[in-house]
């Protein structure tokens, strides 16, 4: 699918992120030792939230429920065309955000620099 490439040349893109084989395939993107997500050759997309945001973001239909771990904090949401890209790299980038800001090595993303100056 060309729109993985999209997702996975943008989020391999950002400060202090790796990219990994997925043990269950595809590929993960690691902040430091944490998985700020992972896609597979299918076009779904897995990324872990706490379990509150998940659940808001559930219930405002950002995201699914983990089809193989229902009860937990991870979401899933499936890249079916170019619409999709956008929203799967946003739910990918608020993980990313979460782990960055703990870091304190937060700092824009590259083509958001813009946007900080005055």
């Amino acid at each position: 699918m060309k729109y993985l490439s999209q997702l996975e040349d943008e989020v391999s893109g950002w400060p202090d992120v790796s990219v990994h084989l997925h043990r269950f395939g595809g590929k993960e993107f690691r902040f430091g030792r944490a998985e700020i997500g992972h896609v597979h050759k299918d076009g779904t997309v897995d990324i872990p939230f706490p379990r509150a945001l998940r659940d808001a973001m559930v219930e405002k239909g950002q995201a699914e429920e983990h089809r193989w771990v229902p009860n937990s904090g991870w979401t899933t949401f499936k890249i079916r065309g170019e619409a999709d890209i956008e929203p799967a790299i946003e739910l990918m980038r608020i993980s990313y955000l979460r782990y960055a800001s703990r870091s304190g090595s937060l700092a824009p993303l590259p083509g958001e620099e813009r946007k900080f100056q005055t």
